[in-house]
Parts: structure tokens; C-alpha cells; sequence
């Protein structure tokens, strides 16, 4: 009887011992490039960048804040966001940058405020859905397309609707 009870608690000892993955984690980093565009700059005020794990929720990474002019971000030039940082593994099913105020776009020499609708609240939300594995390296490539993503309103105004391809390297 003693074996019995034994080995049904190292059975299921081992059984939760395999099946933990709260110690484990991926590392990321993240960087930001962009395609050209027929303006003379877009100016993105980043002020954080977040992840949002099936085992840790939304998790704010230390980020490289600044004003990111994206058209200087072309041609295989790119810019770290994210310094390699250890997040839980798991799946990550989306990124959020969170954006300030100073968010500009410069046309024909002149200078104009890009609205953002829910950049400063909410952030720009893009939708990843990728299972890191423990103990991995990723690189996620956040690619912004300037040129489809800045539009201009009949009043004048310049709006931010974003499109930016998120894609592992």
C-alpha cells in the first residue's frame, strides 16, 4: 500500500513539475522601420511599448522613448524600441505602442499636428498572435507603412490611421 501511495505522488509530482511554465521565458526585442512616403517627415512620439501575454497580461517594456521620424526609417534602416527584454513564454496576441503628443507631419515644408485617435489613451493596438517558446530569442519588426497610413482630411487635418506589419525575424 505504501508503494502504491508513493508512486502516485511521484507520478503526479512529476506531472506538475513538467507541465509548469511560469519560469520559463522568451526574450524580444522590437524595432521599427517604415516605407517611403511622399511627405518630407512623420514624426512618432513614442512614449512606451506593451505586450499583452497568455501568462502575464499586459506587460509594459522598457522602451526607447522619442519622436521617431519614420521616413528617416527606410531602406533596411531600422530603429530599437525594445532593448532585448525576458517576457513570459507563451502566446503574445498583441503589441501596443503608446504615443504622446508631439505626433507631426511635415509636407511641403510645413508643419502640421497628426491626429492620433486613441494613440495617447489606448495606443496603436497591433494584433500578433505568436507562440514564443521558452528560452528563444525573437526580433519582432514592427514595419510602418507612412505612405497608406497618413491621410488627409478635407479640412486640412492629417490623420493617423495606421498600417504597420508586424513581422518575426
Amino acid at each position: 500500500m505504501k508503494l502504491k501511495i508513493c508512486i502516485t505522488i511521484i507520478v503526479v509530482a512529476a506531472f506538475i513539475g513538467c507541465g509548469k511554465t511560469e519560469n520559463e521565458y522568451s526574450q524580444l526585442s522590437i524595432f521599427l522601420t517604415d516605407a517611403p512616403a511622399a511627405y518630407d517627415s512623420v514624426l512618432i512620439d513614442v512614449k512606451s511599448v506593451e505586450v499583452h501575454t497568455n501568462n502575464g497580461g499586459w506587460i509594459s517594456l522598457p522602451t526607447n522613448q522619442g519622436i521617431y521620424d519614420l521616413l528617416q526609417l527606410r531602406n533596411n534602416v531600422d530603429t530599437l524600441l525594445v532593448p532585448v527584454q525576458q517576457i513570459p513564454a507563451g502566446k503574445v496576441s498583441q503589441v501596443r505602442l503608446i504615443l504622446g503628443s508631439g505626433n507631426r507631419i511635415v509636407d511641403g515644408g510645413n508643419s502640421y499636428p497628426l491626429v492620433i485617435p486613441s494613440g495617447e489613451e489606448s495606443g496603436l493596438k497591433l494584433n500578433i498572435h505568436r507562440t514564443l517558446q521558452p528560452n528563444t530569442s525573437y526580433i519582432l519588426l514592427l514595419d510602418f507603412d507612412a505612405a497608406q497610413s497618413v491621410h488627409q482630411t478635407g479640412n486640412g487635418q492629417y490623420k493617423l490611421k495606421p498600417v504597420i506589419k508586424a513581422n518575426f525575424r
